[in-house]
C-alpha cells in the first residue's frame, strides 16, 4: 500500500474517476463501463476523506486479479498524486544518459503506466479540410495496410509504438498442436481395435450370450514443449520479442501442451519456466531477467547445451517433446563439441526446430562452423524475426516431416564452410 494520496481538488471527480478508468483500460485491465458506474457509487457512499479509504475503494472496483494490483498502484499513484505526471511518464518512455550512479530500474508496472497514461498525448494535428469545390486525391496504389506491413516488418527495426503493437499481436497467437497417438489402448465403442477381453467378460456377465463386440481405441496425450532461447549480445534485437512469445504460449488456454518448458542461454544456461507462468507478462519478464544474469553477453551454445542434456533432459523431454531452439548459431567454441550435444539433444526429443533470426537474409548460407555443426541435428529450420514468421511456426508444428525440408537442410550443408 503507497503513501497516503491527495485528491485533485478540481470538483470533478466523476470526471476524474472516468478518465483513470480508461488509463486503467489501456493498461490492460478489464475495466468496463459497469466497473466505472459502481466505483463512482461506491465513493459516493464511502466518501473521500480517508486517503486510504479512497485507494481501497477503488482497488475494489476495478481490480479483480493478483496481478493487476501492481499495474493499478502505480497509475494511481501517477494519475491521483504527482500533479506533473505527464513530465514524469515522458521521462521513463525518453532514453536516459546513464552516468557513474545508476539510477534506480522502473519497476514492472512502469512502462505500462506511462503509456496508458500517455496515450494521445502527443497526437498528430488533424489533416487540413478541403474547402468547397476542391477535390483532395490521394495515390494509395502504393500503400499497404498497417497490419500487413507489421506482420512482415523485422523486429530489429520497430519503433517503440511498433514494438508495442507486435508485443500485443504475440500475445494473440495461437501455437496450438495436435495430440500424440499413444500405443496403449482404452475403450471405446466407436474404436477400431477389437477388445476380446472385454467382449469376454460381458459375455460372461450376460450368461454366455454375446450381445455386442467390444472396441477400444488409441490414447492420445498432450506433448511437451521445450524452448531453448539465446539471450546473448547477438540476439538481444530478438530475445525479448520471443519471450513475450514465449509467455504467451505458457498461459495460453487450449494450446494443447502438456507443460511448456522455457530456458535462457548466453554463457551459462537458466530455467525461467516458473517466472513465465505468472500471468503479468511485465512481471513475468523482469523476474526472468533476475534469473538469468547473462543478458547480451557472449555465447557457449556448446556448454549451455551440456548442461541441459545433463541437468534437465531427462526431467522435461520425456514422452516426445518438442524442443524450440532459438539461437543464431553464432558460437566460438569447439564445433565438435556443438556437434555432439546436438546430436544428443535430436536424440531425446521428437523434433527439434531451429529458429534463427539469421534467415531474414535471402542470401543466407550455413558457413559458419557453429551453424554446419548444428544444421544435421535439427528437423526444422525457419526464420523469428518478425510475427509473420512466428505466426508461420504452427504450420511447422502440424505438418509431418517431409523430403522437401530435408532437401532444402542438406542443400545448406553443401555450401562452402567459413572459419567463423
Amino acid at each position: 500500500m503507497p503513501d497516503p494520496i491527495p485528491i485533485p481538488e478540481n470538483g470533478h471527480l466523476a470526471q476524474n474517476i472516468t478518465h483513470f478508468a480508461r488509463a486503467l483500460r489501456r493498461a490492460g485491465l478489464p475495466v468496463g463501463t459497469g466497473r466505472v458506474v459502481d466505483a463512482i457509487r461506491a465513493v459516493e457512499t464511502a466518501g473521500f476523506t480517508n486517503r486510504t479509504d479512497f485507494y481501497h475503494t477503488l482497488q475494489a472496483c476495478f481490480v479483480s486479479r493478483p496481478e493487476h494490483r501492481e499495474v493499478f498502484s502505480r497509475i494511481f499513484q501517477l494519475y491521483w498524486r504527482d500533479p506533473q505526471f505527464l513530465e514524469h511518464m515522458m521521462s521513463m518512455l525518453l532514453p536516459m544518459v546513464r552516468g557513474v550512479h545508476e539510477p534506480e530500474a522502473p519497476k514492472a508496472a512502469d512502462r505500462r503506466a506511462a503509456e496508458a497514461l500517455l496515450d494521445g498525448a502527443d497526437e498528430p494535428p488533424p489533416p487540413p479540410k478541403a474547402e468547397e469545390g476542391e477535390e483532395i486525391q490521394i495515390d494509395a496504389s502504393l500503400t499497404a495496410s498497417t497490419d500487413e506491413t507489421l506482420k512482415k516488418m523485422d523486429f530489429e527495426q520497430m519503433s517503440a509504438a511498433e514494438t508495442a503493437d507486435a508485443k500485443r499481436a504475440i500475445a494473440r497467437l495461437d501455437l496450438a498442436i495436435k495430440p500424440l497417438t499413444s500405443r496403449r489402448t482404452a475403450p471405446d465403442p466407436r474404436g477400431h481395435v477389437p477388445d476380446w477381453q472385454g467382449t469376454m467378460r460381458a459375455t460372461l456377465r450376460a450368461g454366455g450370450e454375446m450381445r455386442q463386440p467390444r472396441f477400444r481405441a488409441r490414447r492420445t496425450r498432450p506433448p511437451n514443449l521445450v524452448a531453448l532461447c539465446d539471450i546473448s549480445g547477438s540476439m538481444s534485437s530478438y530475445s525479448r520479442m520471443l519471450l513475450h512469445f514465449l509467455h504467451a504460449v505458457s498461459n495460453a488456454k487450449g494450446a494443447g501442451w502438456a507443460q511448456v518448458h522455457a530456458f535462457t542461454f548466453g554463457t551459462r544456461l537458466t530455467n525461467i519456466t516458473r517466472h513465465l507462468r505468472r500471468r503479468d507478462v511485465d512481471m513475468a519478464l523482469e523476474a526472468a531477467g533476475r534469473e538469468a544474469r547473462d543478458w547480451e553477453g557472449g555465447t557457449r551454445i556448446g556448454a549451455c547445451l551440456h548442461d541441459f542434456n545433463r541437468d534437465w533432459s531427462r526431467r522435461v523431454l520425456g514422452q516426445g517433446a518438442v524442443i524450440l531452439l532459438i539461437t543464431d548459431g553464432l558460437d566460438r567454441d569447439d564445433p565438435d563439441r556443438l556437434g555432439l550435444e546436438m546430436e544428443r539433444l535430436h536424440l531425446s526429443a521428437r523434433r527439434v526446430i531451429w529458429l534463427n533470426p539469421l534467415l531474414r537474409w535471402d542470401g543466407f548460407s550455413a558457413r559458419a562452423r557453429g551453424v554446419r555443426a548444428m544444421l544435421p541435428h535439427v528437423d526444422s529450420f525457419r526464420a523469428c524475426h518478425s510475427l509473420a514468421s512466428l505466426s508461420d511456426l504452427t504450420n511447422v508444428l502440424t505438418a509431418p516431416e517431409n523430403a522437401v525440408e530435408r532437401h532444402r537442410l542438406k542443400r545448406m550443408l553443401d555450401a562452402p564452410s567459413t572459419g567463423t
